[in-house]
Order: structure tokens, then sequence, then C-alpha cells
């Protein structure tokens, strides 16, 4: 029965919350009993709390079930780059390798206020720098697809929680792609929001448009409801506003069809693997099957990347300053070559990016009055193998840092507009392939119900929860 109960979607767990089939207590012990089976194989959720979250379940359980929030009762996995009271929260860091936070970030506390039951902190890269899950305090977490392969990241050990059935929604965030990549990686769905839409914070970095918080799932449909727990105004956010007067999870039952998507198999500047190309390519006809016109088009992306490395830079001086200063020798080689780069940047480097991401806005705001949607592969690359820290080469282009291989990521991170990646398909040795799809900012809803879709055509979230595989022999 609790292998059953891991299989279900997240909406059919809470569905048996609200009707009281199960209880909180029930869905803790069928998580614990899966996690016990599959994550030593790949190492996605380092910290479990199971006594804190029965404390919280019981607690829920006073209250009649349908008084128990949007989630009623549902264990939850947490990045651990976010702080859960009395939970120890390293940041992938050996510097808080012992941290145990006395407050909850605010993404936290508004999971916990719909019902959420946080049942563990899922594995994370060093302060979430990098597309590759591994630090120093709990190791590499392996792709369930073929755990000799990288989950991606930096929300990878969320990623492959899902993938492997352990929780039914797990939380993350995305810079660069930390969202999207471990979900194309790992073929479950990740959704990077507009900022603000989820509050952050608090942070040093409160104005930062960069990152945001957002939920990852097996299907779109659970990433609807999650999106509705973790939405909303918060005075302690200065970029939040208010969740949309229609839930997302009721635009998800009832989708709309878009009129028109552009897609672009390398946004006019990235190199791709022809392999990723051609399955995101022909993943399109599942559009074109419903009657929606897909057109070979992108926006300009000119000075996209060189913004994106300018404002990251000025990120991590803003994030990490203090602790440069005390801890240098404790950072990894990638987080001491950015912040060496947010130093050396000067006030008009820092003017030529904000220029240069006002312009990228206002042609991405006339591309969204021509088409609904943009599509892309969600990585230039599948799967890699776990032993290498980053990809430094795709086809003949060179890459001399951690950043740049995730250029169609980062891209679409400088627009501010929402993105969302979904499962498409396979390459030929089984890796899984991810397809991106953007809308215009503030066009969750759209999104997801386009996302929602292609989901129905393509039947690949059918596949999911999976054991651990390890590779052919």
């Amino acid at each position: 029965m609790s292998d059953d109960l891991c299989r279900l979607t997240a909406r059919e767990t809470v569905a048996r919350l609200k009707a009281g089939d199960i209880t909180p207590l029930d869905a803790i012990d069928a998580a614990m009993a899966r996690i016990e089976a599959v994550d030593g194989r790949v190492n996605a959720l380092p910290t479990l709390v199971p006594e804190r979250a029965r404390d919280r379940a019981r607690r829920l359980m006073e209250r009649a079930p349908a008084e128990r929030g949007l989630l009623a009762g549902l264990p939850v996995a947490i990045k651990d780059l976010n702080p859960v009271a009395g939970v120890r929260t390293t940041y992938g860091s050996p510097i808080y390798a012992d941290h145990v936070p006395d407050e909850s970030d605010v993404a936290v506390l508004r999971i916990e206020a719909a019902g959420g039951v946080v049942l563990a902190k899922s594995n994370t890269p060093e302060f979430g720098a990098g597309g590759q899950t591994f630090n120093e305090v709990f190791g590499a977490t392996r792709n369930p697809w073929n755990t000799s392969l990288t989950c991606a990241g930096s929300s990878g050990g969320a990623a492959v929680a899902l993938a492997t059935g352990q929780v039914w929604l797990a939380h993350g965030s995305d810079l660069g792609g930390s969202l999207r990549t471990p979900g194309a990686f790992c073929s479950v769905v990740g959704l990077r929001p507009s900022p603000g839409r989820v509050p952050r914070g608090p942070s040093n970095s409160g104005f930062n448009y960069l990152s945001v918080n957002g939920p990852m799932a097996r299907n779109v449909a659970d990433a609807a409801l999650f999106l509705d727990v973790m939405a909303g105004l918060d005075p302690r956010d200065p970029l939040s506003w208010p969740a949309p007067s229609v839930p997302y999870r009721e635009a998800v039952a009832a989708p709309a069809r878009p009129r028109r998507i552009a897609f672009s198999a390398d946004l006019g500047f990235m190199p791709v693997d022809p392999e990723v190309r051609d399955i995101c390519a022909r993943a399109m006809a599942h559009f074109e099957g419903m009657g929606v016109a897909v057109e070979d088009r992108a926006p300009d992306f000119s000075g996209a990347m060189e913004a994106f490395h300018t404002f990251r830079a000025v990120l991590f001086v803003t994030e990490h300053a203090e602790r440069m200063k005390a801890h240098r020798d404790k950072f990894k080689p990638e987080i001491i070559w950015n912040y060496e780069k947010g130093l050396a940047l000067t006030a008009a480097d820092i003017a030529q990016a904000e220029a240069g991401r006002a312009a990228l806005f206002q042609r991405m705001a006339d591309f969204f009055q021509e088409f609904d949607l943009l599509a892309c592969p969600t990585a230039a690359v599948p799967p890699y193998s776990l032993d290498q820290r980053y990809v430094d080469r795709i086809g003949d282009t060179v890459f001399d840092n951690y950043v740049d291989w995730m250029g169609l990521q980062c891209a679409v991170t400088v627009t501010s507009s929402p993105a969302i990646s979904i499962p498409c398909g396979f390459t030929s040795d089984g890796r899984p392939v991810g397809l991106q799809l953007v809308a215009r900012p503030r066009g969750e809803a759209e999104l997801l119900q386009a996302a929602a879709l292609f989901e129905q055509a393509a039947g690949l979230d059918s596949l999911l929860p999976i054991d651990p595989k390890d590779p052919a022999s």
C-alpha cells in the first residue's frame, strides 16, 4: 500500500487526504518507506526530519480534513538553500555544515501554512552555484534514469526525489536554470515563475530579479497546485504581488489552446547537441496536431548572456562578501571566480547590462504581441557524466566557465518571463530531454495551460515514478 500511495499524483493524494481515506501520518510513512528503499542509490534527500513532520501532521489532524489547507498534510521536500526552522540547513556548504536556523524562509512558511509537511531537505550544489548537484557536505546526487549521470542543478535533489517517488511535490529555486535543467535531466516538470510571483527572503538581495522560488512536480497539474500554494503577496518581499483571481489549478483543469508558438532550436546563439535539437523539433508536432501554428522564429537575444553574467556577478558579491572575508578557503573555485568577476565590474559595466536588459525586455514584449509562446530545448545537452563538474564543450564551441553551457536557460532568465521545462523525449541511449516553454511576464496561467496540453499529447508523465537505473553493463 505504501508504494502504491507514492505512485499517485500529488492531486490524487491530496484528494485522499481531504476525504479522510488516509491521514498525513499515512503519507509520511509511505514517503519514508520509499525514501529508505531508493534514496541510498541516488542521494536526493540527505536530511530527513520525520519526527518534526509527524508532529506537524498530528497538529493538522486536530482540524477537519477540509480545513487543513490546499495540501492537507502532504509531505514535501524543501531545497537545502532555504532555511527551515529547527532543521539542519547547509546551503551545500562546509561553512554551514552544522547550521540549524531558528526561522524559516518566507516560501517555507507559505507552504506550511497551506498544509504542506516538510519531510526532507533536498540536495543542492554549494550555495546553488552550478548545473551539477554535488557538494562537500553530502556528495553528489545521481540521475535516476542512469545513476552514472548527473541530475543537473541546482534543484537536483528535488527533481530526483520526484522522479523516484520519494515525495509528491518539491520546492526549488532558479537563477540560471536551476528548476528547469534538473526538470529536463530527470523527466519531471520544473517551473520558473516570473520574479515576484513567489515571495522570497529575507535576504541581502531582496530586489534581485534573477533568482526565484518555484515548484517542481511529476506533472503539470501538480505543479499548478504547488504554485497556488507558493504564490502571493508578502510584505517582506519588495517584488511580490498578489495571487491571481483564478487559481492556476483551475486554469490548468480547463486549458485554452495557444494560437501561435515560435520554436527555435538554439535561440539564435547557442550551440545545441544535434539529437536534442531533433527531439525538441519533433516534439512540436504535438502542438501542430492540436491546430497550433508553429513557426521557426526567435526574439533577438543579443546581449542577454553578457547582462546575465554581470547581474549574476553583482549578486554573488551582494550575497557572499562577508562570508568570503571569513571563509574564502572553503568556497569552491567556481564561486570564487563569480565573486571576483563581480568585484572587477565598473559602473559602466552595470549600466550597460541594465540598458541591455531593458532593450531585451522591449524586444520580448514586441515578440509576444505576435506569438503566444516561445519554445526551445530546455538544455543544450542531455545528462552528462556524474564525474564532470560542468559542460566545457558542445561541438566546436569551448566554454571557459561553468555557466555558459546553460545559455538557453540563462538568456530566458534575463527577460523576466516565466518558463517551464516539460519532458519531451529521450535520446537513443535513454537520457531524458526537456522542452522549455516561455510566456510573457506574469503569464503563468497561459504557460501552464499550454504545458498541460502538451503533456496530455506526449504522455511521458505516465512513466513516473521510476526505480533508479544503473548504467547498462
